[in-house]
């Protein structure tokens, strides 16, 4: 390949099935993810992290701290900042209870993933520090779903900040694919005092990278990616401080971006609406037998399953 697009074998054979009515696609599961930005002396640099090569989805790609929603998250929790609602109406969803779950999905797992809380005791603040026994210890009992989240900030005594977070870009897997996710992404800046570590078990590498030097190593073929991962990045590249691209967040379009295939010319296309720089040509004339779904993952990480159509 020319570039860093990750792109599986298994793709062409799955999209002329699922177009022969021989393949069901399977429902969306709802996720987030949080594109973490910090300034330096050499500009705005955003985190990632590079999923195992042994996972079976994406393996060798980079993408951002993010996972599917859990049920849990929609229990009352401690808030401040855009009500449910107001985050509702901006992400497109039709209740507050389904707004809430996708910010505090989006909160959890940049907590469980990277080991940052976007949440203080008070409206005006934020947590510093989140290292140390007691903390690795709530949050390895989120990664096991052992705690809810609300459960979580209630006995720290934290509320969640909705207002660090700014919604950015929305992407749903294809059709075709075995594991779909429907993965909103947010912006944020990292909190003052606290830093990332690699906590997540998916990953083997995690980076602070410039977007321009994670976009010119996509380019390049050196930094594997999907779709929605290299599209933000380019995206990011317009700005030169953290507090520019949250600022920008408000502006950004929601409108889900879903790959649609279709027969052109004895090929199948397969493009991402609004993305052209992803198309694909496929010879329809197939190439092996179909492989059957592989399992699911546990926990899937919805910066990277989301994103394959991404976006953990």
């Amino acid at each position: 390949m020319s570039n860093g697009q990750w792109y599986p074998p298994e793709w062409p054979e799955r999209i002329r099935a699922l177009a022969a009515g021989e393949l069901a696609a399977v429902s969306p599961r709802r996720a987030a993810t949080v594109m973490l930005l910090k300034d330096t002396s050499e500009g705005v640099h955003v985190h990632m992290l590079r999923r195992r090569a042994s996972m079976a989805f994406a393996g060798g790609a980079y993408a951002y701290p993010g996972g599917g929603v859990d049920e849990r998250d929609a229990r009352p929790v401690g808030w401040t900042g855009p009500s449910p609602a107001e985050w509702a109406v901006r992400l497109g969803v039709e209740d507050e209870a389904s707004a809430q779950s996708i910010v505090c999905a989006a909160v959890r797992e940049t907590y469980e993933e990277a080991g940052v809380l976007l949440a203080g005791e008070t409206a005006d603040t934020v947590i510093g520090d989140t290292t140390g026994d007691d903390w690795e210890a709530d949050r390895a009992a989120l990664v096991n779903r052992e705690l809810g989240f609300a459960e979580f900030l209630d006995r720290r005594g934290l509320v969640l900040r909705s207002d660090l977070l700014g919604a950015w870009a929305r992407w749903i897997t294809p059709e075709f694919e075995p594991r779909r996710f429907d993965t909103w992404f947010f912006v944020a800046a990292l909190p003052r005092g606290q830093r990332t570590r690699n906590a997540s078990t998916e990953a083997d590498r995690t980076v602070w990278i410039r977007p321009v030097d994670a976009a010119a190593g996509y380019d390049k073929g050196e930094l594997l990616m999907m779709p929605p991962t290299i599209a933000t990045l380019r995206v990011l590249v317009r700005y030169g401080a953290a507090a520019d691209a949250l600022a920008a967040a408000v502006g950004q379009d929601l409108t889900p971006v879903l790959a649609q295939a279709r027969l052109e010319a004895g090929e199948v296309v397969l493009s991402w609406p609004g993305h052209d720089e992803f198309t694909k040509h496929i010879p329809t004339a197939p190439a092996s037998p179909m492989p059957p779904p592989s399992p699911v993952e546990p926990n899937g990480s919805a910066g990277s399953a989301g994103a394959a159509g991404d976006p953990r």
